[in-house]
């Protein structure tokens, strides 16, 4: 099934989402977001869910153009949608997270902003030598969101997530996988076939022993999930309506001529 920015496909228990906006590097704008959270929301009779992008990118993050397209000078208008924004984003990553099956990231390339947040959500994250994960929302002034704030540190430490969080400093497939952020890494050529490797092997287990495991898990590692996700609201919400995010979205958005 296809739908605006979004393939999805069932087959065999396995229900294979792909972000399609390869002229946008997959970044999300809301009509996808908005899409990719009902096909989490509304998966049945599923065993495995993969999350993988189309083209050479996973997810650019969220979509700068439609950002800008969406900027408001009404005060009130802007609160209100930036309260959207994160009500948007966070029901996207608790559907993730939520959901009752395993889901496997298949990171095809760059996973950045929102993009890396949805692939760190994700219970197995396997990824391509060239993919990385970026996280430079501090480039046009916000902070990360998505549950990063939490998700990052946990798996790489607090210095390291510093480095990615405030410096934005790229982490690579292979650093990723060294300092235990994601699962694997393999050549290009590899990824999907490794992916299936992993969704046969879930999908000989009892469906019901892995919706407990999950459950378990989830609650013993995330359990702090709604504090992250309501202070990353918080301040995204400010962010959101500052005048200094406001004229680098625009600056990204409307390039100098000539450039």
């Amino acid at each position: 099934m296809t739908a605006s920015g979004l393939r999805t496909e069932t087959s065999d228990g396995v229900l294979r989402v792909t972000i399609d906006r390869p002229a946008r590097l997959n970044a999300l704008d809301e009509v996808t977001c908005a899409a990719l959270t009902d096909a989490f929301e509304s998966a049945e009779d599923i065993h495995v869910v993969v999350l993988t992008g189309s083209g050479g990118s996973f997810s650019a993050g969220a979509d700068v153009i439609d950002m800008a397209t969406n900027s408001l000078s009404d005060g009130t208008e802007a609160q209100q949608a930036a309260e959207h924004t994160m009500r948007r984003a966070n029901a996207l990553i608790r559907a993730i997270i939520s959901c009752p099956v395993p889901v496997i990231a298949q990171v095809n390339g760059p996973a950045v902003g929102i993009g890396a947040s949805m692939a760190l959500a994700s219970d197995l994250i396997y990824a391509s030598e060239e993919a990385y994960f970026l996280l430079a929302f501090t480039k046009i002034g916000l902070m990360p969101d998505g549950a990063s704030s939490l998700l990052v540190p946990a798996a790489v430490g607090r210095a390291r997530a510093n480095a990615m969080m405030m410096l934005a400093e790229r982490m690579s497939a292979q650093d990723a996988f060294a300092t235990g952020l994601i699962n694997g890494v393999f050549p290009a050529a590899e990824l999907s076939a490794r992916v299936d490797t992993a969704v046969r092997r879930l999908s000989r287990a009892p469906k019901r022993a892995l919706e407990l495991t999950k459950r378990a898990l989830t609650a013993s590692t995330l359990s702090l999930l709604d504090d992250a996700l309501e202070r990353e609201s918080e301040g995204q919400i400010e962010l959101l309506t500052s005048p200094a995010f406001n004229e680098r979205v625009m600056a990204i958005a409307s390039p100098p001529k000539g450039t």
